[in-house]
């Protein structure tokens, strides 16, 4: 394992934990409920995902695997940017979450593509 793909795993648990406190702190009601449980879900998956890749048994299936992570935190910067449309309270905590998901993505994107020329 490299230097970045570390990194990404702490950043990634990070990530997920901030997540979570956010969608705790929501206001009751449906959005919190639908909304928020899919902000939960991709949120905390990105991590899992590269937790997953790790053991992948060859290159291909840790591509997949990152690929995969990737995908959750494209849908986890949709529903940030959706919720954050709704919970004014929380205005910089969005900012700061849609912030870091850039930077996964980015990272992800690079990690992914680095290992497809390799």
């Amino acid at each position: 394992m490299n230097q970045k793909n570390g990194k990404i795993e702490e950043k990634a648990f990070i990530f997920a934990k901030n997540i979570i406190e956010l969608v705790t702190s929501l206001s009751q009601g449906e959005i919190k409920f639908i909304v928020g449980k899919q902000l939960m879900r991709s949120g905390t998956s990105i991590g899992a995902n590269i937790e997953e890749a790790k053991g992948g048994i060859s290159r291909p299936d840790f591509i997949h695997n990152m690929n995969v992570a990737k995908k959750e935190a494209r849908e986890t910067l949709y529903w940030l940017k959706l919720l954050s449309e709704f919970e004014s309270k929380n205005r910089e905590k969005f900012k700061q979450l849609i912030s870091e998901c850039d930077e996964l993505i980015r990272m992800l994107t690079a990690i992914v593509k680095t290992s497809q020329e390799k």
